[in-house]
């Protein structure tokens, strides 16, 4: 983010978004500190992990994470997700990195507004096609696009992939219950929501905020989510239908996930694209060297 000349920041009021690993999923394993980073233990032996480099760490069942590793993770401005079994509850996560809270007063401000809210809503699902929508559309045309576009992705990955859909469709306290295809799309979209609400909240925007979605703590994450599934997770999600082990399906999903989020740079795009869509100017975040100022106080339904 761009620093005025000769000006004097808070420490940790911008936050550090940069090149490094997007996601880490972790289970069954104990986790604590050593030296500047985290270290891993499970059955297999212990794996230290440069904490430094994370932007999130997904903590999945049986997992135990001791005091001093998470303020090493909290130093590190690295996320923190409690989350189920193959990613696929989110339960609670941790604070980000930046401590202002202009970019909340902005995102609130739109959101309380109903026409600047209407002009976000229709940033968000502009951004997602490729030509220009044409112009005087409603918001339940354009919904009626994004229905199409979304349908399609389906029907095209079907095709190549050669496994059958037959809908978006699987029950959240049955998780086995779903066909793979199913299971592969839950996964997928669980290991991107902690990208997306890892952003959001290392900028010092509000998860809960959302402007499509509403009504649930991460509304503004599905929000963002959304510009991305159709040419990320779709795609992941019948490869790994298609070529996976039913056994070994999620963490499958999870290797291609961080694979394609690293090729595509997506933890560097999303910041610029939250910006995009609240009509703020897009800034590339990168590390920024900054200085402590003692005297600085900064320390699911659809809306129509």
């Amino acid at each position: 983010m761009g620093v005025p000349t000769g000006s004097r920041i808070a420490l940790q009021s911008l936050p550090r978004v940069g090149k490094g690993w997007t996601f880490l999923f972790v289970e069954h394993a104990r986790i604590d500190r050593k030296d500047n980073a985290i270290i891993i233990h499970d059955k297999r032996g212990s794996l230290p992990v440069p904490s430094a480099v994370l932007s999130v760490l997904l903590l999945g069942p049986g997992t135990t994470v001791t005091h001093e590793a998470m303020k090493t993770l909290a130093d590190c401005g690295c996320s923190v997700v409690w989350c189920g079994e193959g990613v696929g509850r989110f339960y609670a996560s941790g604070l980000g990195e930046t401590r202002r809270a202009a970019n909340l007063m902005h995102q609130a401000e739109l959101w309380a507004d109903p026409d600047k809210r209407l002009a976000v809503v229709r940033r968000m699902y502009e951004q997602r096609f490729t030509s220009d929508l044409p112009e005087g559309l409603t918001l339940e045309q354009i919904r009626g696009h994004e229905g199409v576009r979304v349908r399609q992705a389906y029907a095209q990955a079907s095709k190549e992939t050669g496994v059958p859909w037959r809908g978006r469709n699987y029950t959240r306290g049955d998780w086995r219950a779903a066909d793979p295809v199913n299971r592969a799309l839950s996964t997928a979209n669980s290991c991107l929501y902690g990208v997306c609400h890892s952003a959001i909240i290392a900028t010092g925007f509000l998860p809960g905020l959302g402007f499509i979605h509403t009504g649930k703590l991460l509304s503004f994450v599905y929000d963002i989510a959304d510009l991305y599934k159709v040419d990320v997770t779709i795609p992941i999600a019948f490869q790994a239908a298609q070529h996976g082990e039913p056994g070994k399906l999620s963490s499958m999903v999870r290797r291609m996930c961080r694979a394609a989020f690293t090729r595509t740079k997506l933890i560097a795009r999303v910041v610029p694209d939250i910006q995009t869509v609240l009509g703020l100017k897009p800034q590339p975040c990168h590390y920024v060297e900054v200085q402590e100022d003692p005297d600085s106080d900064l320390g699911l339904s659809l809306w129509d």
